[in-house]
């Protein structure tokens, strides 16, 4: 009796391939998921553009669906979720890979959203300051604490531009500022949140342009993106419009670069290869909504900054003209 108890045991701790099944399956969506997020329609409630907005996060499946698989001592499980955590890192280990070494003609730039609740303007202008960019954008700017933001960046950044909400300071001399307009046609009361400038570096001009997309909101309707979709297009039109050859988009696009939502705008730009830098909420970031993009130049490693008084944190890389 003892003997075939033990044998019955061993039986039982042997790997097999017919256990797990389920969580094979599991993980082979997980995977296609993963690799092919454009597969779920956006129709409707958006549920293609929320997958995408959070797409990195989907590799804790693996961890999840791990620890079954080792209970279960399923070979079929664990051969499974090989897959998934190839097309992860695939996808988004390069992110976690250190970039070039900067070059001394590197642009440097900030883009932070300081939101309009803001206690601490001065605190939050002195904080980008000193991380010594060329360039710095900021969104949610009101009229009370616009004047805190031009006098306490004015020593540093001699030269800026405010349109609405948005604004940008620099240590190059700017020319044709003008207003982008990315208002969606439902909104009807006045609402600015685009920018465009030409900033004059020593290596020549490049087009900054600074935006604010409307929020996005997740309900019982599924994720609402429609004004944001129809402002990232608009946003895409000015740029392809765009006549110097290379061209900045620094702002709080409300989404993520995997998001389709942008891609009017993302498919005629490059984004950074370098760098998660999840920017909100602060608190306890879950996603990058903050962007830098880049048109005939590229975008070094993405970082964040320390919190500011802001609900969003300061995101910083350097561009490298082509």
């Amino acid at each position: 009796m003892t003997e075939r108890a033990d044998g019955d045991d061993k039986a039982t701790r042997r790997w097999g391939w017919q256990r797990g099944r389920v969580l094979a399956a599991l993980a082979v969506l997980t995977a296609g998921l993963l690799a092919f997020p454009r597969a779920v329609p956006n129709s409707g409630v958006r549920l293609g553009s929320l997958l995408e907005s959070f797409l990195p996060w989907l590799g804790l499946a693996v961890v999840v669906l791990l620890g079954p698989a080792l209970l279960r001592r399923s070979a079929t499980a664990l051969v499974a979720l090989l897959l998934p955590a190839a097309v992860w890192a695939y996808l988004f280990g390069p992110l976690l890979l250190p970039g070039a070494e900067p070059s001394a003609h590197d642009l440097v730039v900030v883009q932070h959203n300081v939101s309009d609740e803001n206690t601490d303007p001065g605190g939050t202008a002195r904080a980008l300051a000193d991380a010594g960019p060329d360039l710095i954008a900021l969104e949610e700017l009101v009229p009370p604490a616009l004047p805190v933001y031009e006098k306490t960046l004015a020593p540093d950044y001699p030269y800026h531009t405010v349109h609405g909400t948005v604004g940008l300071w620099s240590k190059h001399p700017l020319s044709g500022t003008r207003r982008v307009d990315i208002k969606p046609r439902a909104i009807t009361e006045n609402w600015s949140r685009g920018l465009r400038a030409v900033v004059h570096t020593p290596r020549g001009r490049i087009a900054a342009y600074v935006a604010h997309l409307p929020s996005v909101r997740v309900g019982a309707g599924g994720l609402g993106s429609a004004w944001r979709d129809e402002s990232a297009g608009l946003l895409g039109k000015a740029v392809a419009a765009e006549k110097v050859r290379s061209v900045l988009v620094l702002g709080d696009l409300n989404s993520t670069v995997d998001d389709r939502g942008l891609s009017p705008l993302t498919s005629r730009m490059k984004v950074a290869e370098r760098g998660f830098a999840f920017s909100f909420p602060a608190a306890f970031p879950l996603a990058r909504i903050d962007q830098v993009m880049a048109r005939s130049a590229t975008v070094g490693p993405l970082r964040t900054l320390p919190a500011t008084g802001s609900d969003h944190l300061p995101v910083t890389a350097r561009i490298t003209r082509g």
